[in-house]
């Protein structure tokens, strides 16, 4: 009986949460909205410019990591790719000059 009273208060507790959050998110929301409103039209102007510039280079920054992702998944999930990076990595990690006690720190020795 009192396992089944928890599971009832946890869920009770994780709607709570979870109609809390969307109600922030709604106050977020509504504070933006009362701010873009609030704006003149050259403010306008200049903050859709603003965030133009900005949003492109969070599209170019994604696009530049795509490929870093892409080894980092491959690495967590197929083990040949992981062993592949390592030998890789050991081998060039031994033709470079770095201390032994660098090295260790590093993961590399």
């Amino acid at each position: 009986m009192r396992y089944k009273y928890i599971l009832v208060f946890s869920s009770a507790m994780e709607s709570q949460r979870n109609q809390s959050e969307s109600g922030m998110i709604k106050r977020i929301q509504q504070l933006g909205l009362d701010r873009w409103d609030a704006l003149s039209d050259r403010q306008r102007k200049y903050t859709k410019k603003i965030w133009s510039v900005i949003t492109f280079k969070w599209r170019w920054q994604i696009a530049m990591n795509i490929p870093y992702l892409a080894i980092f998944v491959l690495d967590r999930s197929i083990p040949s790719v992981h062993k592949f990076n390592m030998d890789l990595l050991l081998a060039v990690s031994s033709k470079l000059p770095i201390p032994s006690f660098l090295s260790s720190w590093s993961g590399l020795g």
